[in-house]
């Protein structure tokens, strides 16, 4: 399976080299990117129309970013050149019959005379004319670790996931501070959080073949991967992009500052010598990053407990994946308590859950009807939603399919729900930064319903005497008093967190020493929600809209 942003390296290296003069001179600011503003002046010297140059960029910023990378400009010159020779412009063009490696660069009226006049005025060499791809860096590499509170400027953003960080710092932070929100709901967010690339979770009982579809797709093992017919995944492993091959242990993983699983630090020991990450070199990983479970147990296994919270660490990841695989096989289609705990956990992420029946030419088309019926009936009784969730059939290992089970229209089924499901794979990417935002609004919301439940409990504190009785009238009582402040300030019922797991949370903590509501903590995140994100995304739309 390939998923890239655009053929890059499909040039030729004395095109690469012209076009490292090119995108230096179109980076106004230096920091790697090509922002709406540089495109515009840059690609007018191709004298292409204006809906010619929205469709190059829309192609080229897939990703929807809101600016150019190197490797994005690579594309948006090609195709500027395939406008110039007369081609349509469509999605696919590059991935077509098209011959992208000897195309010619595109004509650029005036490029000449300012390469020229930019070579007279550098009086000092280049660092990047040995030839070397510009590192793209952002200017927000030091906002989180700075301890000083000044203001972000607005010119130093340079993208949407830019604009969302710097947000986050000025108007969000502050208010999860104020309410201790990461210590009830999810820790603070980091840089890495912001940058880290699309992950994928499998989860699915033991031997339903969740490492077995990560080599599938990486065509290749990964590692430290164990595969067998018994319990072999015993931790939880990050598959992700690196120079080498190596397994880097999950106490060092979770202190580096510049991966974004510091938030696990919470779990403890016992789950940090169950987590490690894989790292490798792979076209795939550089756009996906995969996480690797250990079974689900069920039956007489699930009284054995773990030395961890399984169904928290679940649910964390789950918060910061971009989608979620449940995988079953047609021998395993009952949910175990401890997967119903599981999946009950996912609630707030039914978007990202897609299920995955493997290994399904392991019986007939008539026992695969009658099992597809019982893994509906079965999920229908724990998913608890009217709608029915979309079921990937297929057999997703590097076997070829067994033809004598299912026959040919199994075959022909199976594989286009194998094109189906790596289509939704392959859409992660461009989806990204879509995602970005849903998340980041969804955290805003769930952060300021947080603030608005502490600080209301804290106003039903008593001022002097009887502060341990009142403060247990209020934990016996929480559903009710979260009716109370829904109802006050007109909230959605659905976007309070759990009753119960309030409820342990809070009771480790003194309700007297919270803060009282500071209304202008709500109403800066009130008007990040209804002014800035709106205007961060209209100023990192398509230029050319």
């Amino acid at each position: 399976m390939e998923i890239s942003s655009g053929p890059f390296g499909s040039s030729s290296k004395e095109n690469q080299k012209i076009y490292l003069d090119w995108f230096s001179l179109a980076d106004a600011d230096g920091d790697g990117r090509i922002t709406g503003n540089d495109a515009i002046k840059f690609f007018s010297m191709s004298n292409l129309s204006r809906q010619d140059l929205k469709q190059v960029w829309a192609i080229a910023d897939s990703k929807r970013q809101g600016y150019l990378g190197f490797n994005e400009f690579i594309t948006s010159m090609q195709l500027v050149a395939l406008a110039q020779a007369g081609h349509e412009l469509t999605h696919d063009i590059l991935q077509s019959d098209v011959d992208i490696v000897n195309l010619k660069l595109p004509a650029m009226e005036g490029l000449d005379k300012m390469l020229s006049k930019k070579k007279r005025s550098s009086t000092s060499s280049d660092p990047d004319g040995n030839g070397s791809i510009p590192a793209e860096s952002s200017p927000s590499a030091n906002w989180f670790s700075s301890k000083s509170s000044k203001k972000v400027s607005l010119s130093s953003v340079t993208s949407i996931i830019d604009g969302l960080k710097r947000l986050y710092i000025q108007k969000l932070k502050p208010l999860e501070v104020a309410y201790r929100f990461n210590d009830f709901v999810s820790p603070l967010l980091t840089n890495s959080d912001f940058d880290a690339k699309p992950m994928v979770m499998l989860l699915g009982q033991y031997s339903t073949g969740k490492t077995t579809f990560i080599k599938h797709l990486l065509k290749c093992g990964y590692p430290g991967a164990h595969i067998g017919p018994e319990p072999t995944t015993d931790r939880f492993v990050v598959v992700m992009s690196g120079a080498d091959e190596r397994s880097i242990p999950g106490n060092t993983i979770a202190v580096q500052a510049d991966m974004p699983f510091n938030g696990l630090t919470t779990f403890g020991s016992a789950f940090l010598s169950k987590f490690e990450c894989s790292q490798m070199p792979h076209s795939l990983l550089e756009h996906i990053t995969f996480v690797d479970t250990p079974g689900v147990l069920s039956g007489e296994k699930q009284r054995t407990q773990r030395a961890y919270d399984f169904t928290g660490v679940t649910s964390w990841f789950a918060a910061k994946c971009d989608l979620i695989l449940l995988l079953f096989d047609p021998h395993k289609l009952d949910v175990s308590d401890e997967f119903k705990r599981v999946i009950s956990s996912l609630r707030g992420h039914d978007d990202k859950i897609r299920v995955v029946l493997n290994k399904a030419d392991q019986v007939d088309t008539q026992q695969l009807m009658r099992v597809y019926g019982a893994l509906m009936w079965s999920l229908g009784k724990v998913l608890n939603t009217p709608e029915v969730v979309r079921v990937y059939i297929g057999s997703f290992n590097d076997k070829p399919v067994n033809e004598n089970a299912i026959g040919p229209l199994g075959k022909e089924l199976f594989e286009r729900e194998q094109e189906d499901l790596l289509s939704d794979l392959k859409d992660i990417p461009k989806k990204a930064c879509d995602r970005r935002i849903n998340e980041f609004v969804k955290r805003a919301r769930a952060a300021k319903i947080h603030a608005y439940i502490i600080s209301h409990l804290k106003k039903e504190m008593p001022a002097m005497m009887g502060k341990s009785k009142a403060q247990q009238r209020l934990l016996d009582n929480l559903e009710t008093e979260f009716g109370k402040v829904q109802r006050e300030y007109h909230l959605p019922p659905g976007d309070f967190p759990n009753v119960d797991q309030f409820r342990e949370v809070l009771s480790g903590y003194n309700i007297d020493k919270f803060e009282k509501l500071k209304s202008k903590m709500i109403q800066a995140v009130d008007d990040m929600l209804g002014y800035d994100i709106p205007e961060l995304l209209k100023n990192f739309r398509n230029p050319y809209d």
